[in-house]
């Protein structure tokens, strides 16, 4: 089972990133959306990184040249037909996802590996929208896409051993280190990562210290590189809520309950960097 063409569905954020490291490694790549502003701003993106790139020394204006000749883009889905991998990197909204992965079963090629950067949303379920579920596989890439080294495997009930295989063939030629885990809410990577934030929130309300102090002690006493409440905001302190609350419903667990500020600075606006203020202003 080999991997040659790839299409990304989403050029946001997460989609260039994947499509830009796909391309690196010399995959052809088409990166769909529904609009070509978004496909045009996804380009940008991806321009902008390799520059930066380019600027360090990490890699020749040659080899940035060809990369990003081997992005097409298309603002159909139909586009997808002839890939043997499709990554999915729409918002993180269920019934999105569904809807995408039904019309992606129905445009595909048979043999095709339909695979989601989901964070948080069950594979098995994201694999029931299909008639493939042995072919359906949880790719979550962390952002910022081009530097970070771990995508996250998630093996769906049905994933068929083959398809595991070739997704981590995949990563690697990526330059990616691939991790994998059963699908389960939250998988390893938040189901740990966010009851710590969420810690880090309830201390914070409870008044036992101060933004600045709990950022402080986890990157200079655990060496952290970014404090929890500074990466609550990073993320989103929506997505964090939304993390929270899979994991609670879920697990039927009451230690993954959301903090009652979290929710009340999310009913407010405070986002976080994208709203312009959360644990800090920007």
């Amino acid at each position: 089972m080999e991997i040659g063409r790839i299409a990304v569905l989403g050029a946001g954020q997460m989609g260039a990133g994947i499509a830009q490291v796909a391309s690196c490694a010399g995959f052809p790549v088409v990166m769909i959306d529904i609009e070509q502003k978004y496909i045009d701003r996804g380009i940008q993106t991806i321009e902008k990184s390799l520059s930066k790139l380019v600027s360090k020394q990490r890699m020749t204006q040659e080899e940035a040249d060809v990369a990003i000749s081997l992005v097409s883009t298309s603002i159909s889905r139909e586009a997808a037909a002839d890939a043997d991998l499709v990554i999915e990197a729409i918002p993180e909204v269920p019934e999105l996802k569904f809807s995408a992965f039904k019309e992606l079963d129905s445009i595909c090629k048979e043999s095709a590996i339909l695979a989601s950067n989901t964070s948080s949303i069950s594979i098995n379920d994201i694999a029931d929208s299909t008639n493939r579920p042995e072919r359906v596989i949880g790719m979550h890439f962390m952002n910022p896409v081009p530097i970070m080294k771990l995508v996250e495997i998630i093996n769906g009930s049905e994933t068929d051993p083959e398809v595991t295989s070739a997704i981590l063939t995949a990563s690697e030629k990526m330059g990616k280190t691939p991790l994998q885990c059963n699908d389960s809410p939250g998988f390893i990577s938040n189901r740990i990562l966010c009851p710590m934030l969420n810690e880090a929130i309830l201390a914070f309300q409870e008044g036992v210290a101060e933004p600045e102090a709990i950022d402080g002690i986890m990157k200079l006493g655990m060496n952290h590189p970014i404090g929890p409440l500074a990466l609550a905001d990073l993320i989103g302190l929506d997505t964090v809520l939304h993390i929270m609350n899979v994991l609670h419903e879920g697990l039927k667990d009451d230690k993954y309950s959301p903090a009652p500020l979290l929710i009340s600075m999310v009913s407010d606006g405070k986002l976080g960097r994208k709203s312009g203020e959360g644990f800090y202003k920007y």
